[in-house]
């Protein structure tokens, strides 16, 4: 399967899915080469953040596209986990790096995928 991004809509290469909150609070995506990269916009709204690394999990993007067959089909991924709270909320890990998504964001990202929005072909 080739690598290249199907979807590319921002000239910094982040994206969110088109049933995301106007791109105010969701899971961003970027493809880099042949890398997937992963953020949570609202960290970067956070005055408490200000200075601090931003949590990105980076992925092959074989280990992606793996991850989104997974997703769609409700089984787990060996390397990139979710962990859903009680109230809804998504944590996404991978290695020593976590990013909180809140149900909203999470089921916005879960129609973009449902949608093919996040694939790479």
């Amino acid at each position: 399967m080739s690598i290249t991004a199907r979807r590319r809509p921002a000239d910094h290469g982040w994206f969110t899915s088109s049933r995301s909150n106007n791109g105010n609070q969701c899971v961003e995506v970027r493809f880099e080469g042949d890398a997937v990269q992963i953020r949570d916009s609202k960290f970067r709204r956070n005055p408490m953040n200000r200075g601090l690394d931003e949590p990105i999990i980076t992925v092959p993007a074989s280990v992606w596209t793996t991850f989104l067959d997974c997703l769609l089909a409700q089984r787990p991924h060996p390397s990139l986990t979710t962990q859903h709270a009680a109230d809804g909320a998504t944590t996404l890990r991978h290695g020593s790096t976590a990013l909180h998504f809140t149900p909203a964001e999470w089921d916005a990202f879960v129609a973009g995928v449902r949608d093919d929005e996040f694939a790479c072909v």
